[in-house]
């Protein structure tokens, strides 16, 4: 439990990799704030089973990162902020000059202005405290590039960016930022997928995944909610103490090409 005792924030977080990373972090003794934009009884009760898994405190509170004030406003009602997470994010294709406008600024306010929100609160709360972890969901295409995803590339470009500016500013005062850059990840929203692109290409599973959905992956394999979870924690223990501003991979080899 080399967490215990601290408080983890993580945006986006009711599914998928978000979740993964709150569960990783309580296993290692974290009290965890979960979030999404909804605000239902399933939303509270995964919060429930979350700690009831794992012997911690979770929260799970409703706040649209799409807007700055409601941003702030997760930190603050959290009351405790020791490492923030910010993996919230959205997606939209589509051709540069056929890109909707409203999917731009939505996925550049979710993607990328949220974490500045959150971190602009957090960090005083860190600083207080002289010790903090700041750890942003980049993605690979925070690092290189695709057709048709500009919103969603400019997006975490600037995450990484950013990682690297938070990281600058707190040097030496006991708080580090980075960001993790997953390749494909095995989420739900993923796997729903599978179907869908076998009958497309009359493939079955096994090759459907390797020679459509993770071309780009050298390894041909998926990462996992919970290696990215894992690497999250890593990135939160005192053997990252001096990895700050840089970004860590986890897309079986993606950006090596």
């Amino acid at each position: 439990m080399i967490l215990m005792g601290k408080t983890a924030i993580v945006t986006g977080s009711n599914s998928g990799i978000g979740l993964g990373v709150a569960e990783e972090l309580a296993r290692a003794g974290a009290d965890v704030v979960i979030n999404s934009f909804t605000d239902r009884e399933e939303d509270h009760a995964l919060a429930g089973a979350l700690a009831a898994r794992h012997g911690v405190k979770v929260r799970y509170i409703a706040a649209d990162m799409s807007k700055g004030d409601d941003c702030r406003r997760l930190i603050t009602e959290a009351g405790a902020c020791d490492i923030l997470v910010n993996n919230a994010g959205i997606q939209h294709v589509a051709a540069i000059e056929e890109f909707p406008v409203d999917k731009w600024d939505a996925i550049l306010a979710i993607n990328l202005s949220s974490a500045f929100h959150t971190t602009a609160v957090a960090l005083p709360m860190m600083r207080e405290k002289g010790w903090g972890r700041v750890i942003n969901v980049a993605s690979a295409h925070g690092l290189t590039a695709s057709p048709y995803k500009s919103a969603y590339v400019a997006a975490k470009h600037g995450v990484v960016g950013f990682t690297k500016v938070t990281a600058l500013e707190c040097a030496g005062q006991g708080i580090t930022a980075n960001a993790i850059c997953p390749g494909y990840v095995l989420t739900p929203l993923v796997e729903a997928q599978i179907p869908d692109q076998m009958k497309k290409h009359n493939m079955d599973r096994e090759t459907v995944i390797k020679q459509v959905m993770l071309e780009r992956q050298p390894s041909r394999e998926f990462a996992t909610v919970e290696q990215i979870g894992g690497t999250a924690v890593f990135l939160a223990s005192d053997a990252a103490a001096q990895i700050t501003g840089t970004t860590i991979s986890v897309d079986g080899g993606w950006t090596a090409l």
